[in-house]
């Protein structure tokens, strides 16, 4: 293999892990927000209204991986960047929402 196909293929592998973590990320934050918090947070006694509380740091960290993600895409020329763009663009306007809806119930 040459110098340059096996940076090729340590950019795609990089790509890749930096993908599966905004993505891992971001289904933390939505089953903590959607499942967990509102169904069986109650159920064990938490308080109500901790959602936005935990759901906030969550989603910011999210919004960095998705970004993150895109960066590194574009960067290495990944053959998927426009696709993998496109879904990460879309699962950081949701967490923005998310994030809007968060501060409005912590004011």
């Amino acid at each position: 293999m040459t110098e340059t196909a096996a940076t090729a293929s340590e950019h795609d592998a990089a790509s890749a892990r930096t993908l599966r973590f905004s993505l891992l990320i971001s289904g933390v934050r939505c089953t903590l927000a959607y499942v967990l918090l509102p169904f069986v947070a109650p159920l064990v006694g938490f308080a109500p209204g901790v959602g936005p509380v935990v759901g906030l740091p969550i989603a910011l960290v999210a919004l960095w991986a998705n970004a993150a993600s895109i960066r590194r895409h574009w960067r290495s020329d990944h053959r998927w960047k426009w696709p993998v763009s496109l879904l990460n663009a879309g699962i950081i306007v949701l967490l923005v929402i998310l994030v809007v809806l968060d501060v409005r119930q912590l004011l």
